[in-house]
């Protein structure tokens, strides 16, 4: 049974957490912030672009540093053997979220003498829950991760019942402002969940860069702020900025005051347990007179 857990990527974190194993945790990412107390860890990771920069120029950082075939991130491989870790957990969905799985490979090889590597790649909701079990397994605790799955899982189908046969608001995800993209991934699921239909994507396909002239021709009747990884209050400052664009202006979201940022950080970007947090997010936005019921 593992009892030095490193943690590569924020939502693996998480599910440690929530499986009661916290306290096996040695090490995290650069990222890892929530439960709050895991910040006291020790950072194996840090990050090659400005996260502090404006949504275009860390757009233009990201593809600067891609294109020269470099990681975003760098991995501290004498810290990750100081830790000693049995077990690793990282990722890999997605280049520009976490340290390369290739990088992680050769490091967890040649660095801890032979510690268990698990990485996740989660598409959809089922897969996150399906991850849930997978580090429950690795960590010697399968049946608390069953436990907590199946948990997740009613929730998130508990919303979807109490959103049923109302009314589905056509809504667009946006995971970057500057440029626009559309989210994907688990993102259109929560959405049909909370009892809407969105405009641009479908459940487990990735999210990708639309033009504001594709998002007027959506016309959305709710906007959905999300960018990757921005907390509540940088969406919204990004939000703030487009209120000086005409073509924002013109949207029917806008215009009837339907826009929403949420914390995306918390409750979107990360495939963990706060997906059935999100649903229910969702939900009261799109449906807050049944959602009230609910609560």
């Amino acid at each position: 049974m593992p009892r030095r857990i490193v943690s590569l990527v924020p939502n693996a974190t998480e599910i440690v957490a929530a499986l009661g194993c916290g306290d096996r945790l040695v090490g995290r990412s650069h990222e890892c912030d929530h439960p709050p107390h895991v910040a006291g860890l020790p950072a194996v990771t840090s990050a090659r672009i400005d996260s502090s920069a404006a949504s275009a120029e860390i757009d233009a950082q990201v593809k600067r540093t891609l294109g020269d075939a470099l990681s975003l991130y760098d991995l501290d491989r004498g810290l990750l053997a100081d830790l000693r870790p049995d077990l690793v957990l990282t990722q890999d969905r997605c280049d520009v979220c976490a340290v390369s799985l290739a990088d992680v490979e050769a490091a967890v090889a040649e660095l801890t003498g032979g510690a268990r590597l698990l990485s996740l790649a989660p598409a959809r909701l089922a897969d996150v829950w399906r991850d849930v079990e997978r580090v429950a397994e690795a960590i010697g605790v399968p049946a608390a991760g069953a436990e907590l799955a199946q948990a997740l899982a009613r929730r998130v189908e508990a919303v979807r019942m109490a959103t049923a046969g109302r009314p589905r608001p056509r809504v667009a995800a946006l995971e970057w402002l500057d440029p626009l993209m559309a989210g994907g991934h688990w993102v259109p699921e929560l959405i049909a969940a909370a009892g809407g239909t969105d405009v641009f994507n479908t459940p487990g396909a990735p999210a990708f860069f639309i033009s504001p002239d594709d998002l007027a021709a959506a016309d959305p009747d709710v906007i959905v702020a999300m960018p990757c990884g921005f907390a509540r209050e940088r969406v919204d400052a990004e939000l703030a900025a487009l209120t000086h664009q005409p073509w924002w202006t013109r949207l029917r979201a806008v215009r009837t005051g339907r826009v929403h940022a949420v914390d995306a950080n918390a409750l979107f970007s990360r495939p963990g347990p706060r997906l059935a947090d999100s649903a229910e997010h969702l939900a009261a936005h799109l449906h807050p007179e049944v959602m009230g019921q609910q609560a």
